[in-house]
């Protein structure tokens, strides 16, 4: 008794036809096509095969193609050719083009370099296949390219021609072949357009479209290994077209310790440099090199008096530095007061004017030697001032209150060291981005009047990109600090505040060199879209180990390994263990000694 009269066997489909099925399930909805393309459902794809190559390959000559924002397949299909018949063709055609130029030289002809180049190609290609350090191949290159409409196949395959014809590459439509130029670019392993052309070894290896970016030179800094081919990344960032670079990576993935590294290796080719320090994290380097570490806090003995005037340079006039400094001045107290109306900001102006004529400082007079206003003169003159109390009160914390041992000093520090770091670590969150902007104009002042190869490193500069004004004169200072022989370093860890502010992405543009180490998956798609990462790449940044990540130098990038040596990790180490471990070290050594 069958008691699933339903499920009879006898009705099951064969395996033949359950296969079909699944290729009906695959299958589009509908295939058209055409002379020059073919329609498949609501895509158009059009399939094209090289045709003629030039006399010379150069090696990753496929890349700018491969590397298009577009879809397309791909098949490069080789067959090996047997060496003697190519030989006995190769050596008919030399003696023909030698008796060609035999019969113009007993003519007395001008010679022809083209038979003359042709012969040497062919005697060369010979020569080769003969000691067997060449084969000969018969290759045929398909690309099939997909659009959403006829517009858009016709502007991609004009790309594509374009690619490809600045490299005396000539490409052509399959015409009444798109069907099986579509089959041939399947990953089937079918060659039904088979069209070839017969090229040796060299030639056909320049095809393979990978190229690892070669950053060894000669000179420069020692920034780790090429994970690509293991060569050195040994480059000099002031070769590039500005010698700026950032530094994203997520906390805890090497972003300071590669900074270190380069600080480290850049002190030791006599270059100076100075750091922004908001964690104190470069006290210990600072110590091992010799350098002058500036703690400044509300309780700090060391000052920087923002007021201060730097001597012109040759091409300035004492009335243009007075004029800049009142401008950047106007930054640091819009970062400092918040958002001012336009009245304010009108009065703020003519306060900070006013300030500096109470010294017997104006665009008329030659002020060199005479001491520059403090913050409080500022606060008297808008406490006096028609309109501006209620800048006056906005303003008396930073120089009644509790911030008044911040900014109302003279300043009593000097850069007279290659190395020089201003920790900010002691300060108030609040404080932080108006130190750090107070840091930044007395350092770029003092850079203006002395040309210098110098290093500035900013870490964690989203503290600044809080702020639209100290944002701006970040920007200000990437853009300027080429002519000054400056390279700044601008470190973050977080990428989205970052690049949320309107000069986040002006800033990036303007540092030609980029370092990226791991990142989270909350702020990959960012990091992709700002830098163009392919998904490989994105993948590689999301689980990549500490202090691994891409180099990208100009239009170069390499997966990059940073590498230390023992001494030097010993020295810029951020890992708290390692510094507890140093420190009892270094306990146990001073036990010894006494």
């Amino acid at each position: 008794m069958n008691i699933f009269p339903k499920n009879d066997t006898a009705n099951n489909k064969p395996p033949a036809a359950a296969a079909s099925t699944l290729a009906d399930l695959l299958a589009p909805a509908a295939l058209q096509i055409n002379p020059s393309y073919l329609q498949i459902g609501e895509k158009f794809s059009r399939t094209i095969f090289v045709a003629a190559y030039p006399r010379f390959l150069s090696v990753g000559w496929f890349a700018p193609v491969i590397n298009l924002d577009t879809t397309f397949d791909i098949s490069l299909y080789i067959q090996f050719s047997d060496t003697g018949p190519v030989l006995k063709k190769l050596t008919k055609k030399t003696a023909q083009i030698g008796a060609q130029i035999s019969e113009k030289e007993e003519g007395g002809f001008i010679r022809d370099p083209l038979l003359e180049t042709a012969y040497q190609d062919l005697e060369s290609l010979r020569d080769k296949l003969q000691q067997g350090t060449e084969r000969f191949f018969k290759a045929g290159l398909y690309m099939t390219f997909y659009a959403d409409s006829l517009k858009e196949l016709d502007e991609t395959e004009n790309k594509i021609n374009t690619l490809m014809e600045s490299r005396l590459v000539y490409a052509k439509t399959a015409v009444f072949q798109q069907q099986q130029g579509f089959t041939s670019t399947l990953p089937l392993n079918l060659d039904k357009l088979e069209v070839y052309n017969s090229l040796n070894t060299g030639p056909l290896s320049s095809f393979f479209p990978f190229v690892s970016a070669d950053l060894t030179s000669n000179k420069g800094v020692l920034y780790g290994i090429n994970r690509h081919n293991n060569t050195l990344i040994l480059f000099d960032r002031f070769s590039l077209e500005n010698a700026n670079a950032v530094v994203f990576a997520k906390s805890g993935s090497g972003k300071s310790y590669t900074v270190k590294l380069e600080v480290l290796r850049s002190l030791m080719l006599g270059s100076e440099v100075i750091i922004i320090d908001p964690e104190s994290e470069y006290k210990y380097l600072n110590d091992v090199v010799g350098g002058t570490f500036i703690n400044i806090s509300l309780t700090s003995p060391h000052h920087i008096n923002p007021f201060d005037l730097t001597q012109p340079t040759s091409d300035e006039s004492p009335a243009e530095v007075l004029k800049a400094n009142i401008i950047e001045l106007s930054g640091l107290l819009k970062v400092m007061l918040g958002q001012l109306t336009p009245e304010e900001d009108a009065i703020l102006d003519r306060a900070l004017t006013e300030t500096y004529a109470s010294r017997d400082i104006n665009i008329n007079t030659d002020w060199r030697g005479k001491t520059a206003p403090l913050m409080g003169d500022l606060y008297t003159v808008l406490a006096n001032m028609q309109g501006a109390e209620k800048l006056a009160v906005r303003l008396e914390k930073y120089v009644k209150g509790s911030f008044s041992g911040f900014l109302n000093q003279p300043t009593n520090v000097a850069l007279n060291n290659n190395l020089v770091v201003f920790s900010i670590r002691d300060l108030e969150p609040e404080l932080r981005p108006i130190a750090m902007y107070i840091l930044l104009h007395f350092v770029w002042n003092l850079i203006r009047t002395q040309r210098k190869k110098r290093l500035m490193v900013v870490d964690e500069a989203w503290w600044m990109m809080q702020h639209a004004e100290a944002a701006s004169f970040l920007f200000s200072i990437a853009k300027r600090c080429r002519k000054y022989y400056l390279g700044l370093t601008t470190i973050t860890q977080d990428v989205e505040d970052f690049m949320k502010s309107p000069y986040g992405k002006p800033i990036v543009t303007n540092s030609a060199m980029q370092i990226l180490l791991k990142q989270s998956p909350a702020a990959i798609d960012v990091v992709a879209q700002t830098f163009n990462l392919t998904d490989e790449e994105k993948f590689l940044l999301l689980e990549s180990n500490v202090g691994e990540g891409i180099f990208l130098a100009g239009l170069k990038r390499a997966a990059i390994k940073v590498v230390a040596s023992y001494t030097e990790d010993q020295v810029i180490t951020s890992d708290p263990a390692q510094l507890l471990e140093i420190e009892a070290a270094k306990k146990e050594l001073a036990g010894e000694k006494t």
